[in-house]
């Protein structure tokens, strides 16, 4: 029995064995043991790869209004390498007035005679925004304008939080009615990007096609995304020869209709017949999938599900392992999320409730670690994933949509991403007696005991390491906080280390718990704005002071909370 349970809870079931309580749950009850942590800096396990750094959302129009603009530049700020952006809508039709799950930018009209009118005003505003902060689009080529829409009517939809989802599929979705007319457009924006940009900055992009094109939100057949995609991408290459051009962004890959259409678009790439020159194959320079997980609500309180995530990503990663030709191209998750929808609340979606506090951040903090750990497994070129939220302008405080802030002020899960920020370098080795195997997080989730564990880096340009350590549960349940003891190996020759602990808990880096002790106001003064703002930004849980090494090595101590995350940083 006790060899097939996964690593970390054996230390747990002798310890519940030895109180007579093995019937316990973990989530509540008595103070669990102490917690052994051991980093060694001197096993790399990976390149430290910045795969967090990429953001997403549905509103374009939300990027060049206030909020978004402030968020913008938080983003570029926290990330010591350029972050991508990747967002729907940038080829809709109409006038650039935002809502939810909905955008525009006018970029093709017709005039009487059926003949295009380009225009690039607003694109350019959107990726303005970008480019002066040095980030970087993940170019979405979507969806249809409506005078090429090959059924356009209705074409804006009026959905809102509530209403059936389907309501938003309309006339945007379909294929077009002349598709050398949309590959005409797609060249003619490339060709602007160019100019704007300039040819070197245009070559640093990621140029994709639609979004999800195996589920509703293509209103076509497999074959005609094919044959998109080939007039599309041969449009983007006869503008730009040396762009990256890639997709398909199916749905999680776990399931069998994603999978299946995954599949279909590689062989079209691989040895199908281009729709357009006739010849084998399709340009194809990284694959992108979507993996979403599965929170709902348990006797009140919401359970998060890890391991579903981790299912789709690892099937995922298995299929693009399986082509040869394809098995090192760049893989990025174009969504990867605890869950599907960003703008439903939790209002209308009770289990959403997880993202306005510190289980949204210890999610985030365990389900990268994760990513990583599995692409080593699979042997794959693991890009990027791309967390689909941002902000949603002059909405309700903390309504629980799934954003990084709330009318400008940094929700707790943005401070994960700043943490990561930090964390440079090469992964290294990392156990623990509680620390959840990934296998076995993506078989099982995580249910019984808390998986607390840590990812560390080891900077390699200078002396200095980072320790992300996180106590995360899928239940959202009161429970002691766990006494861990990290313990760095591997620090030669030093005989201390400076040592600053950042944290994320009830009472450090959340803006969550301030607005709620002030009565939770949905007019908050200035002085309040001001206050929360504070309390959104990343803070140190002590005051930074020095370690003792012995034996080339320091030992740090800490209670950590239920679904909190510290990080060390040690520089010597």
């Amino acid at each position: 029995m006790l060899r097939k349970l996964p690593n970390g809870m054996l230390a747990l079931f002798l310890w519940l064995s030895a109180t007579g309580n093995t019937q316990a749950q973990p989530s509540t009850g008595k103070p669990f043991p102490t917690v052994n942590i051991q980093v060694d800096l001197t096993q790399p396990k990976g390149r430290m790869d910045p795969v967090w750094a990429w953001f997403g959302y549905d509103e374009p129009n939300y990027t060049y209004m206030k909020d978004g603009q402030k968020l913008l530049s938080e983003l570029a700020a926290l990330s010591p390498t350029p972050v991508y952006v990747r967002v729907h809508n940038l080829l809709n039709t109409g006038d650039g007035t935002a809502a939810l799950k909905w955008g525009s930018t006018n970029a093709y009209t017709e005039d009487a005679n059926g003949r295009p009118v380009y225009n690039w005003t607003i694109i350019d505003k959107i990726f303005d925004s970008y480019i002066k902060r040095g980030m970087k689009p993940l170019a979405q080529i979507g969806f249809m304008p409506e005078a090429l829409s090959t059924k356009p009517q209705p074409y804006q939809h009026q959905w809102e939080p509530g209403k059936p989802y389907e309501a938003i599929h309309t006339g945007w979705r379909y294929p077009p009615k002349d598709y050398e007319k949309f590959a005409e457009l797609v060249r003619q924006w490339v060709l602007h990007s160019v100019q704007r940009y300039g040819k070197a900055e245009v070559e640093s992009w990621y140029w994709e096609l639609w979004n999800e094109p195996d589920a509703p939100y293509w209103g076509g057949t497999p074959e005609e995304y094919q044959k998109l995609y080939d007039y599309s991408m041969g449009a983007v290459r006869r503008a730009l020869p040396t762009a990256k051009v890639g997709g398909p962004h199916i749905t999680g890959p776990g399931n069998a209709k994603a999978a299946a259409f995954l599949k279909a678009f590689l062989e079209h790439c691989r040895s199908g017949k281009n729709y357009v020159t006739g010849q084998t194959g399709s340009p194809l320079d990284f694959i992108a999938f979507h993996a979403k997980g599965a929170p709902r609500v348990v006797n009140g309180a919401v359970q998060m599900n890890l391991g579903t995530q981790l299912r789709q990503i690892s099937t995922g990663f298995q299929i693009v392992a399986s082509y040869p030709e394809f098995s090192r191209l760049p893989i990025i998750i174009g969504e990867s999320d605890p869950e599907g929808c960003a703008a439903c609340g939790m209002k209308t979606n009770p289990e959403n409730a997880y993202r306005n506090g510190t289980l949204y951040a210890s999610y985030t903090a365990a389900a990268f670690a994760r990513k990583y750990e599995l692409a080593d497994y699979h042997k794959v070129n693991f890009k990027g994933a791309v967390t689909w939220a941002f902000e949603f302008e002059n909405t309700p405080w903390f309504y629980g949509f799934r954003d990084l802030a709330t009318n400008g002020v940094d929700k707790p899960v943005l401070n994960v991403f700043r943490m990561y920020g930090m964390m440079r370098g090469n992964r290294v080795a990392v156990t623990g007696n509680m620390a959840y195997n990934t296998l076995a997080v993506r078989d099982s989730s995580v249910r019984r005991a808390p998986d607390v564990n840590a990812l560390a880096a080891r900077d390699t340009t200078a002396n200095a390491a980072t320790v992300m350590v996180w106590n995360y549960h899928d239940d959202n349940l009161p429970a002691p906080a766990s006494p861990v003891e990290v313990v760095v190996s591997g620090l030669g020759a030093a005989k201390s280390v400076q040592v600053t602990q950042y944290r994320i808990d009830q009472t450090h880096s959340n803006s969550y718990t301030a607005w709620q002790k002030m009565g939770s106001p949905q007019q908050p003064t200035a002085a309040q704005v001001a206050q929360l703002e504070k309390a959104g930004q990343l803070q140190q849980f002590a005051a930074p002071s020095k370690a003792t090494v012995t034996k080339g090595e320091v030992r740090l101590k800490t209670e950590l909370p239920r679904q909190a995350v510290a990080l060390y940083k040690l520089t010597w």
